[in-house]
């Protein structure tokens, strides 16, 4: 056992002791957690009732003085044969990820999990002294199946704290392709993300962080994931709205709802429309580090708009039609982008157009942009009014999706108005360094480098494409190559999203690769874990997959899909199957920037697919067949598409060439 204590002070996975929980299918948007049959469960998973159920060897036992979270830890001491185990049985069928958190002093420790009595996974653990989050994924029981968890030691102390259970993800999408790195990332941040999964009906602390670690109470959990940081029970809005797509593509749909339905709930009059920034797992309660009273609690201008423009995406990945029927959501997208900008909207005149301000007084007051160190005495910022514009394209989109194309229009207008009114005003004359990026609540502009505030005006899309906004792109990829880049690598995990929307895609892989090659670094975040372990890590490198680098676009209520190839110099070819849109897959494959085949996986039903390819090319071909060559431009670039309909089980090649 490790003698002296390492400054790692909170609960990452279920600290309270937890009693034998009842399953839920949440409804939409609330959380609720209906009684059902008996959930697996693990009765002590901190180890705070001195390890309930676990079998100690010679050499191992519970201590104190190095846990990860709360007061206790699992503790093997150093040399061979020592183990720690933990025996269950499976009370339903189902698939589970089993994750722990632990350190090691040297080499040759396990983590294994056995079904009965044979191992379906073992991890070798790595000397690392700091604690690092272990997963086994995949792990399928029958009602009556003797599940063991156990530890085994090596060549110097192991420990362990924080066992989590997880439900397998829903879906299971394969990436294949010439490089076997992007292979490899994508099937890290897969299992990564998705370990981050709660099992739905367990019972866990809530308002657990760095100075409550054993939190105030328990509730039972609904589905939802974690989004933010790992010692805390609860998922942040800005995270999570990062994290949706991802999610996603997992199949973690219920969860998706539930959280966005949680934040909907929060967005009232007496908060003036702004949303909570972080809700504990439960999907009801306001985590208390962050929420104080209704007039003090952190609110960021950015997330409100996020929130509604993922909810679009969600719209578009699934066709759920509760995404625009349900009256909660729709009552929270309409007042995010009504009362809320007319209720923050007086300290900078901006003529005709509205744009949404925070109060310059700080995070607890309402902050103007997602860039706390930059946040104070800014009145209006460059993420807040980008997200806005995108928010007002959501609302188009979702009003389309409900039937009210009179709104759409009206929010198309809105959208555009924006858009003029930011290029032609809002962000000055000058470009690169010298673009506005924010103003001050004295109306004072300003300039240069802003992180958050910067990189979401190209992301967003809200410069017109050109000379001024590659001139923009070169400036934020220069400042974060700098000294003042980002320290986090939550900031960073945006960088890929930036340079993919503007097509850089040899820039946004360079920069998904970097994330990849410092998960095993020290967050800068002591209490976090390696950067790997931050959740917005893993969750953006699967969208950034499938939505990035595949170009995947879908709109799965109108049975339609685009795609495009985003492939960088050098990778030849990249295959993505099972990627789920509506209820059912696609799995699409791009031959360098000139061949992309998709197949229909769906039983029924015909998918519309607009195949694009940038640039101008001399033919087009559609399964062999010559076609009429079309084109089109999207943000300043220029396209050759065809739009082939492939029926369920089809599958469809279109190519280009000159």
């Amino acid at each position: 056992m490790k003698p002296s204590r390492l400054m790692l002070l909170t609960a990452v996975a279920l600290l309270a002791p937890m009693t034998p929980a009842l399953s839920a299918t949440a409804a939409p948007g609330d959380g609720a957690v209906p009684t059902a049959r008996p959930q697996l469960a693990l009765d002590d998973p901190g180890f705070e009732n001195g390890g309930t159920g676990w079998t100690f060897g010679p050499g191992t036992g519970v201590g104190t003085g190095n846990s990860h979270g709360g007061a206790r830890f699992l503790y093997l001491d150093a040399g061979a044969g020592k183990s720690a185990e933990l025996a269950l049985v499976a009370p339903r069928d189902g698939g589970y990820d089993f994750s722990a958190w632990v350190g090691s002093a040297g080499t040759g420790g396990t983590y294994t999990v056995r079904r009965n009595g044979e191992t379906v996974g073992t991890i070798a653990l790595p000397q690392r002294a700091t604690y690092a989050r272990y997963t086994i994924s995949r792990v399928e029981l029958k009602t009556g199946d003797r599940l063991e968890i156990a530890f085994g030691s090596g060549s110097a102390w192991v420990n362990a704290d924080d066992l989590m259970i997880s439900p397998a993800a829903p879906a299971d999408p394969k990436v294949t392709s010439s490089s076997p790195e992007v292979v490899e990332m994508f099937d890290w941040a897969g299992k990564k993300a998705n370990s981050w999964a709660q099992l739905p009906g367990t019972t866990g602390p809530v308002n657990v962080d760095e100075h409550q670690t054993g939190g105030t109470g328990t509730a039972p959990y609904a589905a939802t994931y974690w989004a933010g940081y790992a010692n805390r029970s609860a998922y942040y809005s800005r995270d999570m709205t990062h994290q949706l797509t991802g999610a996603h593509i997992l199949g973690l749909d219920a969860a998706n709802k539930t959280m966005l339905g949680s934040y909907a709930a929060s967005a009232t009059a007496a908060h003036k429309y702004f949303p909570v920034w972080s809700v504990n797992f439960d999907a009801k309660t306001y985590l208390s580090i962050d929420y104080k009273s209704p007039d003090n609690f952190v609110r960021e201008v950015p997330a409100v708009f996020e929130l509604v423009e993922k909810a679009a995406q969600a719209y578009l990945w699934t066709g759920d039609r509760s995404y625009v029927d349900d009256p909660a959501l729709w009552d929270f997208y309409r007042h995010s982008t009504e009362e809320f900008i007319d209720l923050h909207n007086s300290a900078k005149p901006n003529g005709e157009v509205k744009v949404a301000e925070g109060t310059g007084k700080g995070i607890f007051a309402g902050a103007a942009s997602y860039n706390e160190q930059d946040g104070d005495g800014l009145a209006e910022a460059g993420d807040g009014i980008a997200a806005q514009y995108q928010a007002y394209l959501a609302m188009a989109t979702l009003a389309r999706g409900k039937g009210d194309t009179a709104l759409a229009r009206t929010y198309d207008r809105r959208a555009a108005e924006l858009k003029a009114y930011f290029n032609d005003t809002w962000s000055g004359g000058g470009s690169g360094a010298d673009m506005v990026r924010a103003y001050t609540t004295s109306n004072a502009p300003v300039t240069g480098w802003g992180k958050e505030n910067s990189v979401f005006m190209p992301m967003k899309q809200i410069i017109d494409p050109g000379p001024r906004n590659d001139a923009y792109l070169d400036y934020i990829e220069a400042q974060e190559l700098g000294p003042d880049g980002s320290d986090n690598i939550e900031s960073t995990t945006y960088l890929p999203d930036l340079f993919f929307k503007n097509n850089r895609a040899d820039t946004a892989w360079a920069w998904m690769k970097r994330i990849y090659d410092r998960r095993e670094l020290q967050h800068v975040n002591s209490r976090q874990g390696p950067n790997g372990d931050y959740p917005e890590v893993s969750f953006t490198l699967v969208s950034q997959t499938i939505e990035g680098l595949m170009g995947i676009a879908p709109d799965a209520a109108d049975h339609k899909v685009t795609t495009q190839s985003r492939l960088p110099s050098g990778m030849k070819w990249l295959q993505a199957a099972d990627v789920p849109i509506g209820s059912s897959t696609i799995t699409v494959r791009h031959d360098g920037a000139t061949k992309t085949t998709l197949t229909n996986d769906a039983p029924e039903g015909a998918y519309g697919w607009e195949a694009r390819f940038p640039g101008v090319h001399k033919k087009i071909k559609v399964n062999g067949v010559p076609q009429h060559v079309r084109t089109k431009t999207v943000h300043g670039v220029t396209y050759t598409y065809a739009t082939p309909t492939v029926r369920a089980g089809a599958t469809a090649v279109v190519q280009v060439s000159d």
